[in-house]
């Protein structure tokens, strides 16, 4: 399982465009990881679902709602990643009104998910293999605050989790 100090893995994640613009097309576009957070502060959320019960009714919301804290905390970009293709992943972020926001990141075969070590595998309840729910502060591609959930849980995944680990 990756932790504290390691570098996050070189894949590429999905995502859904509404508009196009700045090199992106409209649909599904390529996000470089390694690209994508050098000389950047993200905060990384990751959830096993799309338009899931607990993802859609809390853990989302709250990195919405507190947006403009993460900016004022040196946040460059807020990440959602969950093992949904780019398509779900553009369907959630409308029906969650993300906008600018919140990047919500279709890991569709689960490579981010297998090489941080952080999978989830809900076969038995028809949902294959997932991503666990975690949180993770990334500056300039490493990790420097990981906050992993238990099964079933919400507790330390959470905005305001990762928030306080921000403002640090």
């Amino acid at each position: 399982m990756i932790k504290v100090g390691d570098t996050l893995p070189a894949v590429t994640l999905m995502e859904y465009s509404e508009v196009e613009g700045e090199g992106c097309s409209i649909g599904p576009n390529p996000v470089d990881v390694s690209k994508a957070t050098a000389g950047k502060t993200i905060a990384l959320f990751a959830l096993p679902g799309a338009f899931t019960p607990t993802c859609s009714a809390k853990h989302v919301p709250g990195y919405v709602e507190q947006h403009d804290a993460f900016k004022a905390a040196g946040v460059h970009e807020i990440w959602c990643l969950s093992v949904n293709d780019a398509f779900v992943m553009g369907a959630w972020a409308r029906d969650q009104k993300t906008g600018s926001k919140v990047r919500m990141l279709a890991d569709g075969d689960a490579a981010f998910a297998k090489a941080v070590g952080l999978t989830l595998d809900l076969t038995g309840k028809g949902l294959g293999l997932r991503s666990n729910r975690y949180s993770m502060l990334v500056k300039d591609g490493k990790v420097v605050a990981l906050n992993v959930e238990g099964p079933g849980k919400f507790e330390v995944s959470d905005a305001a989790t990762l928030l306080g680990q921000a403002k640090g």
